[in-house]
């Protein structure tokens, strides 16, 4: 697989990696066993970037990541976050990161952190004091590279005067562009790579959609504006058209909307996360899929506003 640059620090990654939040928490019940099989699946295929996060699990899904990936730590980068609470809040008190991350470091039995987030803003914590806490593991060896995840410009540009930031996080997908769209000029000019997250927008796009009824009770899908009975239809609709697309230019939904990314920005790197490892093998080789100026037009036809409801509405 062909790799990208996040960022202008020397972080280099598989243009397709994996997100492994489903192996722990958000998507209903899942099996320890066929996540670690996925996990190494994707890298027999050429991922090289795994994500995971504190949250997933509180320790289990980074426990899950690290035993995965511990026979081929030194071929693959790993990157986990900070900054969120079981109680959906924020916490980026410096003393907190430095709890967090030498948990992290402990569970994913690293050395060191490739890439480490503050997942989301702390709007008690000064970005400038999170950046530099973040930067203590950088000076002492236990960080590579630093990251923001669901963060707006001026806080990306504050950061990024205290320390070089590598990588922003958010959600962007054929569903949910229009948020992320005003960033990427800042990210430019800052040298600043970006990693999308959820690009088959929580499952709508990956071919095997179903209405919330079908989630279980602890499946976040449930909640979200796309499925909701006033929007799923019409959002069914959309899907229909993008996989007759997809099958004109011999490939799948999942497939098309991960390319489509990869067409997007040369800097932007998808992170598809399944647990099953046929679905991780349809996702890695949508870097195969090469889409033109008018296919993107096509798509952009097809889904121009992105999925009714807004991922969060």
């Amino acid at each position: 697989m062909k790799q990208r640059h996040l960022g202008s620090q020397g972080l280099t990654v598989s243009e397709i990696g994996y997100g492994a939040m489903g192996t722990a928490i958000g998507y209903g019940p899942s099996d320890d066993t066929r996540s670690v099989a996925a996990i190494r699946h994707a890298h027999e295929l050429g991922v090289t970037h795994f994500d995971t996060a504190e949250l997933y699990g509180w320790g289990e899904g980074e426990e899950l990541l690290g035993k995965a990936l511990a026979p081929i730590r030194d071929e693959v980068t790993i990157a986990t976050k900070f900054g969120l609470t079981p109680t959906q809040g924020q916490d980026s008190r410096p003393d907190h990161i430095r709890e967090v991350v030498d948990n992290s470091l402990r569970h994913l039995n690293v050395e060191s952190i490739d890439l480490l987030y503050q997942h989301a803003p702390d709007p008690n914590v000064p970005i400038e004091d999170v950046i530099g806490t973040m930067k203590e593991f950088v000076d002492a060896g236990k960080v590579k590279y630093l990251g923001l995840s669901n963060t707006g410009e001026d806080a990306i540009r504050r950061a990024h005067a205290v320390h070089p930031v590598s990588a922003l996080q958010d959600e962007y997908s054929i569903f949910a562009p229009h948020d992320v769209d005003p960033l990427f000029p800042a990210l430019e000019e800052l040298g600043i790579g970006f990693v999308a997250y959820s690009p088959l927008a929580r499952g709508f796009l990956s071919g095997a959609v179903k209405s919330r009824e079908h989630f279980a009770a602890d499946d976040w899908r449930r909640d979200m504006a796309w499925w909701r009975p006033e929007n799923f239809e019409t959002n069914l609709a959309i899907v229909g058209e993008l996989t007759e697309f997809a099958r004109s230019k011999g490939a799948t939904l999942a497939q098309l909307a991960l390319a489509w990314l990869l067409a997007r920005k040369d800097y932007i790197v998808p992170i598809p996360g399944s647990r099953d490892a046929g679905r991780v093998t349809e996702n890695t080789t949508a870097a195969d899929l090469t889409l033109t100026a008018a296919d993107l037009a096509h798509i952009n036809k097809i889904a121009p506003d992105g999925g009714l409801g807004g991922r969060l509405g």
